[in-house]
C-alpha cells in the first residue's frame, strides 16, 4: 500500500486524474505540468506514506487493495465516475479549457456579479451539459477515449439553447410564460438534453422520475380522486419549464450556479493541497493507537472529508482505500469494517461547516440564512458521529482489539508542522460565514484564493500553476454530476409547483397517518428513504423536500425540522439496504457481503435513524428557540442517551451485557432521547440500575475494571 498510495485513487494527497478523489477528466495537457513540482511533491511525500512502510510490512499478503479494484468498485457503485479520459490531445485541451473558463466565469460573477437571471442559469446548465457529453460516454461500451460523433450533435444542441435564451432574452420575458413555436422546440430540446444527462450521470431512477411527472403534468387531468389536476397541454409545460424560473432554470439551477459550483471548486482546490492526506495523517496521530485505532480513523477523516465532498460512495473508495484494510489487520471483520466506512462517509453530508452542498439549497428554499442551518445542524452531528464511535470502541473492547503501534504512527506536532497550516483556510472560511457579515459567494471565492495562497507556505502543499489549472478543471468537472442532477430535479419540482402535486402528497400522509405526528414521522421516513434509494443526495434532499416536508409542516413541526428531518432520511438510504450504495461500495473493498454490510451499517448508524425524531420532538436540540439551561440538557441527555444505546446495541460494557439487561439500558437510552424532563429523569434512573447492574455482573466474572470499558 505504502509504495502506492501516493499517486493512487485512494490517495487525496495524489495527482493523479484518474482517482476518484482527484475525478477523471480530460487530463491537463503535459505543457502545463510542472517538473519541479513534481519534484517537490515526490520529496516531500506525506508523513502517514513513510510511516505505512512499517504498517504495511505487517499487513497480510493480498490485503492490499489495487488501484484496479478501487476503480471498479468506484465505477460499479458511483455512476459519477465513470468518465472519458480523452485519447486526443487538442481535444483534450479544448475540453480542459472549457472546464477551466467555467470555474474563472463562476469566480467572476461571484465578484462583480451575474448576468440576467435567466440568461446565468441558462449559461450554467449549457456549460454543464456540453461537460456532460464530452466527458461521459453514452453507454458502458462506448468508447472511453474520444467523443463520439452523436455527442457532438448534443453538444451543439446544448450550446443553441442557451444562445437562443441570450438572443431573445427581452423577447422572452416581454411574452411573460406564453411560448411560440421556436420557445416550444427549444424547451423540448434542453428537456430531453436534461434527462439524457441525468441519465448518463445518476443512471436511471431520476430520469424515469422525471418522465413520469411530463406524464403527470399532460395526463393528470384523467386520474381519479386525489391526485386528478386540471391538466396542461404541451406547448404550455415545455414553455414552463424553459421559459421560467420555476422548470429547468429553477431554485435547484440557481443554487448550483452559485454557491454549490464555488464550494465544489474550493474543494477542488483543497484536494490539490493535500488536505485529504492532512486529514488522514492527523487522525492515525490523534486515534491511531486506541482501541480499534483504524476505525476511528476512518470515522474521524472520513466524517471531515465527507463534509469538504459531500460524495459518500466517492468518499467510501478515497477513505477507505487506506482504512479498511487497517480495520480487517487489527481485528474487525468484513461486514464491520466496511460498514464503519460507510456511516462515516455518508454522515459527512450532515456536519457542518459545508455539509456537502445540500445545505446551501435548504438554506436557499427556506430563506433562511446558511449559518443558521449549519448551527442547527452541529449538535445532531456530532451525536451521530459520538454513537458511531462509541460503538466501534465497544466492539474493540469485546474483541479484545488493540490499535496501531505508537512508533509507526505520525506525532501530531510533526504532522501540524508538516500539513497544519492547510487548516487556516478551513478557519478563515468559518470566519467568513459566520463572522464577516459578507455574502457566501465572496466568503467562498475568497476563501479559494486564501487556500491557493496559504498552500504555498509549505513544499509539500505548494500548487504549481499546473496544478491550479487542474483545480479549477477539476471543480467543474465535479460539479456536473450536482448541476445535472438539480436542472432534472427543476423538471419534477416545476411539475410539483404546476399541479399542486406536493399539497397532495403532504395531505395523503396526513390523512393515512391519522394526524397523529408519530405515524406521518414513520411514513415520512419511509418515503424519504424511497425516494433517496439509488440517487445523489442533492436530488433526493430536493425531492423529498418538495413532496414529504410540507406534510410535517401541516402537523406544526417548524420548517427548518422538517427540512433536516427528510434531509437525514434521504441520506441514509445510502446505507439502507436493499439500495445501500455506500455500504456496497464499502463491501466492494473489504471483500464482505454487500447485504450483510448494508444491515451492519444500519446497526452503526441507529442513533441516526432515531436522532431526527429526537429534534422534531425538541427542537432545541437543532438549538431553535431554546434558553442555553434548555439547550444544554437536551444535549447532555442526548449525549448520554447515544452512549447507551451503543452498549445495548453492542452487547458489552466490561463484559457481555445479558440479553435482559441490554433490553433495559435500551429502555433507558430511548427514554434519554425523548423530549421532556420527565423522560430524562426516567431514563437516568433505568439507566443508573441497568449500568449497575452490569457493573455487579461484570465484577462478578472477574472482569470489574476501567480497563475494560
Amino acid at each position: 500500500m505504502a509504495k502506492n498510495r501516493e499517486n493512487s485513487p485512494a490517495s487525496p494527497a495524489g495527482r493523479s486524474s484518474h482517482s476518484p478523489w482527484d475525478p477523471k477528466l480530460p487530463p491537463v495537457p503535459h505543457a502545463l505540468e510542472d517538473p519541479e513540482s513534481e519534484r517537490m511533491e515526490r520529496a516531500g511525500a506525506s508523513i502517514a506514506t513513510e510511516m505505512e512502510a512499517e504498517i504495511d510490512a505487517e499487513l497480510a499478503a493480498g490485503e492490499e487493495i489495487s488501484t484496479d479494484n478501487l476503480e471498479e468498485v468506484l465505477e460499479k457503485f458511483d455512476r459519477e465516475s465513470r468518465t472519458r479520459t480523452i485519447a486526443w490531445q487538442p481535444m483534450a485541451w479544448a475540453v480542459t479549457a472549457i472546464a477551466v473558463a467555467f470555474s474563472l466565469y463562476h469566480m467572476y460573477t461571484a465578484y462583480f456579479g451575474a448576468p440576467p437571471v435567466l440568461v446565468h442559469r441558462s449559461l450554467h446548465v449549457a456549460a454543464i451539459l456540453v461537460l456532460c457529453f464530452a466527458i461521459y460516454p453514452a453507454f458502458q461500451r462506448a468508447s472511453r477515449s474520444r467523443i463520439a460523433i452523436y455527442d457532438y450533435v448534443l453538444i451543439a444542441a446544448a450550446v443553441a439553447t442557451t444562445l437562443y435564451m441570450i438572443l431573445n432574452y427581452a423577447d422572452l420575458v416581454r411574452r411573460g410564460g406564453r411560448p411560440e413555436s421556436m420557445d416550444v422546440i427549444m424547451g423540448v430540446v434542453l428537456v430531453v438534453l436534461v434527462i439524457e444527462a441525468a441519465r448518463r450521470v445518476t443512471g436511471w431512477a431520476l430520469p424515469i422520475l422525471a418522465i413520469v411527472f411530463i406524464a403527470y403534468a399532460l395526463f393528470g387531468r384523467n386520474l381519479p380522486g386525489l391526485f386528478r389536476h386540471r391538466g396542461y397541454d404541451f406547448e404550455s409545460l415545455m414553455g414552463f419549464l424553459y421559459m421560467t424560473t420555476e422548470g429547468v432554470y429553477g431554485t435547484a439551477i440557481s443554487v448550483s450556479a452559485s454557491y454549490i459550483f464555488l464550494f465544489i471548486l474550493f474543494g477542488a482546490v483543497l484536494q490539490r493541497s493535500g488536505m485529504g492526506q492532512f486529514f488522514n495523517d492527523i487522525a492515525l496521530a490523534l486515534a491511531g493507537t486506541s482501541r480499534g485505532g483504524p476505525a476511528k480513523v476512518a470515522v474521524v477523516a472520513s466524517g471531515f472529508l465527507g463534509s469538504i465532498n459531500g460524495a459518500a460512495v466517492a468518499n467510501v473508495v478515497t477513505t477507505g482505500a487506506f482504512t479498511i484494510p487497517l480495520m480487517k489487520k487489527v481485528g474487525y471483520n468484513k461486514n464491520f469494517a466496511g460498514a464503519v466506512e460507510a456511516t462515516a462517509s455518508v454522515g459527512g453530508q450532515i456536519l457542518p461547516p459545508i455539509m456537502g452542498a445540500s445545505a446551501f439549497i435548504m438554506a436557499e428554499t427556506l430563506g433562511m440564512p446558511y449559518q443558521d442551518i449549519a448551527i442547527a445542524a452541529i449538535v445532531p452531528a456530532l451525536l451521530y458521529y459520538l454513537a458511531i464511535i462509541a460503538q466501534v470502541h465497544l466492539r474493540a473492547t469485546a474483541l479484545g482489539l488493540s490499535g496501531i503501534s505508537r512508533k509507526n504512527l505520525p506525532a501530531v506536532a510533526e504532522v501540524m508542522k508538516e500539513r497544519g497550516h492547510l487548516v487556516l483556510p478551513l478557519l478563515f472560511l468559518i470566519y467568513m460565514l459566520f463572522f464577516s457579515g459578507r455574502t457566501i459567494l465572496f466568503s467562498a471565492l475568497l476563501t479559494i484564493i486564501v487556500t491557493v495562497i496559504v498552500a504555498m507556505f509549505r513544499e509539500t502543499t505548494r500548487m504549481s500553476f499546473g496544478d491550479i489549472i487542474a483545480a479549477l478543471a477539476d471543480g467543474a468537472r465535479t460539479a456536473v454530476s450536482v448541476a445535472v442532477a438539480c436542472a432534472t430535479v427543476g423538471i419534477i419540482v416545476g411539475v410539483v409547483t404546476l399541479t399542486g402535486f406536493g399539497v397532495k402528497l403532504a395531505n395523503a400522509i396526513v390523512a393515512i397517518g391519522g394526524g397523529n405526528l408519530f405515524l406521518s414521522l414513520v411514513l415520512t421516513m419511509i418515503a424519504s428513504i424511497i425516494l433517496g434509494m439509488g440517487l445523489p443526495s442533492i436530488p433526493t434532499y430536493i425531492i423529498t423536500a418538495t413532496m414529504a416536508a410540507p406534510a410535517l409542516a401541516q402537523l406544526g413541526v417548524p420548517p427548518l425540522v422538517a427540512h433536516m428531518f427528510v434531509f437525514y432520511f434521504g441520506l441514509f438510504a445510502n446505507i439502507t439496504p436493499p439500495v445501500a450504495l455506500a455500504s456496497y461500495a464499502a463491501a466492494g473493498l473489504s471483500g464482505g457481503d454487500p447485504v450483510k454490510t448494508g444491515f451492519a451499517s444500519m446497526r452503526l448508524a441507529l442513533a441516526g435513524y432515531i436522532i431526527p425524531f429526537m429534534f422534531v420532538y425538541n427542537p432545541a436540540l437543532l438549538l431553535q428557540d431554546t434558553t442555553a439551561f434548555e439547550a444544554g440538557r437536551v444535549i447532555l441527555s442526548g449525549i448520554t442517551g447515544v452512549l447507551l444505546l451503543a452498549v445495548a446495541v453492542e452487547g458489552h460494557f466490561m463484559t457481555k451485557v445479558p440479553w435482559f439487561l441490554r433490553l433495559v439500558i435500551a429502555g433507558g437510552a430511548v427514554m434519554l432521547m425523548s423530549p421532556d424532563a420527565l423522560t430524562d429523569a426516567i431514563g437516568i434512573v433505568i439507566a443508573i440500575l441497568g449500568i449497575v447492574a452490569q457493573s455487579l455482573y461484570a465484577k462478578k466474572q472477574g472482569e470489574f475494571s476501567i480497563r475494560n470499558i
